[in-house]
């Protein structure tokens, strides 16, 4: 595996390493992954997916079959690429002498980790398109989603936009213009309360 590997993150670790160490339910205890910040974005995008993963297949695998492997495979390889640092976007602070950044794989966590809240939808893909390391240059939030079949779509949508914008400009100081949502996929989900 080369560094180029969209599976490989900035640290060294690889997305199957870090699913094989979430699968041991991360014992033994590993330092290197357990201080790395894209280590630990990574397992909480893994954990978030097992968990749906799990969901389909108890409640959909007897009537429809296992989960498309290609779809499962593009969440993985979204996750490794979205855990990475990224660009650094700048955060004032009153001392002039002090340089202050959030990483953008924190702030594509906290979209994935916010998604997650909203009732029936699953964070398929996130991206901050602009120049975020430009302070109050326009910036644009990029998800996709799958979303349960059972979930109002635009209901769905406009909590998740509200959410996102909500978090975002508690935690960051982006100047978002838009945050485009596309729903890629549905799924069936005991999420909902109605599966």
């Amino acid at each position: 595996m080369t560094t180029s590997d969209p599976r490989m993150l900035a640290c060294g670790k690889t997305i199957d390493e870090l699913s094989d160490y979430l699968s041991q339910q991360r014992e033994p205890y590993d330092p290197t992954i357990e201080n790395c910040a894209e280590c630990l974005n990574a397992l909480s995008g893994l954990n978030d997916l097992s968990a749906w993963s799990r969901e389909l297949l108890e409640d959909d695998g007897r009537r429809l079959g296992a989960p498309d492997e290609s779809w499962i495979r593009g969440i993985l390889d979204s996750i490794a690429l979205e855990v990475r640092s990224g660009r650094d976007l700048p955060v004032a602070h009153p001392d002039p002498r002090l340089t202050v950044v959030i990483a953008e794989g924190a702030v594509r966590a906290l979209v994935r980790s916010v998604g997650g809240s909203i009732p029936g939808v699953v964070i398929a893909g996130c991206s901050l398109e602009g120049d975020v390391e430009t302070p109050g240059a326009p910036t644009r939030v990029v998800l996709t989603v799958s979303l349960d079949w059972k979930v109002p779509a635009a209901e769905a949508i406009t909590a998740l936009r509200d959410a996102v914008a909500e978090a975002i400009a508690e935690h960051t100081e982006l100047r978002i213009e838009d945050i485009d949502i596309s729903i890629v996929d549905v799924h069936r989900s005991t999420r909902t309360g109605e599966g």
